[in-house]
């Protein structure tokens, strides 16, 4: 596979298992509109690539992508030094074609913002109207976009350059695999306490393997013998959302919610709205959407080398690394 297909195809699967079906692919269209109304101008400055590509935390960060890519380093995260080891292992015999991310760097983290608008469609699935999810999400957008505007997005990406190593990260779309995952899981099980939650999750090798490095599932709002009631699963939708969205959520009828993890502020919230809470793990979490994605590589021939907080499972092989 070329770079640009490994990318092509995330954006596609992000596309395929994203919850807002149609609505996303109309806001394409509206985005194409907007464009050829530009002056030219704001057209030279314009990213392109969101006119395909919904996933701004999903990009081909080095590389001009016609490389050809067999081998892929690829952990949660591949910052500086997860470059530097792909250049060391290069050096040893061990061919590293691509350094792949989950957690997003570069252009993809100054613009991981762009990606919540996701989390008002989650909402309303669970019975918020759409214009209270939109509501409470618009200022909590605002104040991520505010928070990462600083950082130093650009340092692995020039560590990559530097090295000629082909970088690329996969955020949105991974999220979105897990997602529909669990919620396909959930839908197809019964379960009547957190207890039986917690047993479901850990069926799942990624979580099992978690537990054992003092990672796994657990409930930080509630007890085992709780009924768990309706579940929301927030696995996507680029970080932590509103705080304002548990009121919201129990007034819905949502008895669980089950996340990847959670600030204190959110868990108060939580349990002041009256809503179990259970973190599935947010290392493992994000395995589970990797894997899901590099299951879809190594069947077409691609060899993955797991790194950095990845646990690797191969649901090809049913290898566990």
């Amino acid at each position: 596979m070329t770079l640009k297909e490994i990318h092509q195809l995330a954006v596609d699967l992000g596309k395929k298992y994203d919850i807002r079906g149609d609505y996303l692919q109309q806001n394409l269209q509206d985005d194409w509109k907007a464009y050829e109304k530009m002056s030219e101008l704001d057209k030279e400055d314009f990213d392109l690539e969101s006119l395909d590509n919904p996933f701004s935390d999903t990009r081909i960060l080095a590389g001009n992508g016609g490389e050809n890519i067999s081998t892929i380093l690829c952990g949660i995260d591949m910052e500086t030094p997860e470059i530097l080891l792909a250049d060391r292992l290069n050096q040893k015999g061990q061919k590293i074609d691509l350094v792949l991310a989950h957690h997003p760097e570069g252009i993809a983290g100054a613009a991981l913002h762009r990606v919540m608008n996701v989390q008002a469609d989650m909402l309303e699935r669970a019975g918020v109207p759409i214009n209270i999810g939109e509501a409470i999400m618009a200022s909590r957008i605002s104040e991520v976009e505010h928070g990462i505007a600083p950082q130093n997005h650009q340092r692995a990406v020039d560590t990559a350059r530097l090295l000629d190593i082909p970088f690329m990260c996969v955020h949105s779309p991974a999220d979105n695999l897990v997602n529909n995952f669990l919620e396909t899981l959930f839908e197809q099980r019964e379960y009547r306490t957190l207890e039986d939650v917690i047993n479901i999750l850990l069926e799942i090798p990624e979580y099992r393997q978690a537990r054992k490095l003092k990672a796994g599932p657990r409930i930080i709002v509630g007890e085992r013998q709780r009924r768990a009631g309706k579940i929301f699963i927030k696995m996507t939708g680029g970080t932590a959302g509103s705080v304002k969205a548990y009121e919201k959520l129990a007034a819905a009828g949502v008895g669980t919610y089950i996340g990847m993890h959670m600030q204190d502020k959110h868990r108060q919230a939580a349990k002041e709205a009256n809503i179990n809470v259970i973190l599935a793990g947010h290392m493992a979490s994000d395995s589970l959407g990797m894997n899901l994605f590099l299951d879809e590589l190594e069947n077409r021939g691609v060899s993955i080398i797991p790194c950095s907080g990845l646990i690797r499972v191969s649901r090809l092989k049913r290898e566990i690394h």
